[in-house]
C-alpha cells in the first residue's frame, strides 16, 4: 500500500521525522512530497529542504522524497497513490486537515485522507516557532535534527 505525505518542511522538524517514521511503519511505500507553495516565501530553498529530508529519512528504506509544485491530487494520480497522510498537533490542525480532506475528495473521489495525531512530545514543534526561536539564537536542538539546527544557525548568522 502506497501513501503520500505532503508538506512544506521549512525546515524539517523532529515532529516531521516522527510522523514520517510512523507512517513508513504502516505503509509499504511512503512518498514524502515537498509541496512548493507559490503563495509562500520559503526560508530554505527547495533543494535545501530536499537535502534535509533525504538525511532525515535515510534509514527508512520505503520512503522517497519528491518536490512538486502543482496540486497534490495530480501528484497522487501520477504516482498511482490513493492515500494521503497528514499530521495534526491539535484540534485546530485537525479541523484544517479535515476541511482539506473534503477538498481533496471533491477534486478526486478516490483520495482517502488519514490523519495521524502528533506524538505528544512533538505537538509544539511548529516550523514557524522553531525559526523564530533560532532567529534569537535560541536552542532548537530538541526540536530539529542536528543538521537542521546547524543550517538554521548558519542562516541566521548570515543575516
Amino acid at each position: 500500500m502506497k501513501a503520500v505525505l505532503p508538506g512544506s518542511f521549512d525546515p524539517p522538524t523532529l515532529g516531521h521525522g516522527n510522523l514520517i517514521e510512523r507512517a513508513a511503519g504502516i505503509f509499504d511505500e511512503l512518498l514524502v512530497v515537498i509541496a512548493e507553495n507559490r503563495q509562500k516565501k520559503s526560508f530554505f530553498s527547495t533543494e535545501e529542504r530536499a537535502y534535509m529530508l533525504e538525511e532525515l529519512v535515510r534509514p527508512l528504506r520505503n520512503v522517497e522524497i519528491f518536490v512538486w509544485d502543482l496540486l497534490i491530487a495530480d501528484f497522487m494520480k501520477q504516482h498511482n497513490a490513493r492515500l494521503l497522510v497528514r499530521g495534526a498537533r491539535d484540534s485546530t490542525d485537525f479541523a484544517y486537515e479535515f476541511e482539506l480532506s473534503l477538498i481533496y475528495k471533491a477534486i478526486d473521489p478516490d483520495i482517502e485522507t488519514i490523519i495521524i495525531p502528533a506524538d505528544p512530545k512533538y505537538f509544539a514543534s511548529r516550523s514557524s516557532s522553531i525559526k523564530e526561536l533560532a532567529s534569537f539564537h535560541g536552542d532548537v536542538s530538541s526540536m530539529v535534527p542536528p543538521f537542521v539546527a546547524l543550517a538554521l544557525k548558519a542562516r541566521y548568522e548570515e543575516k
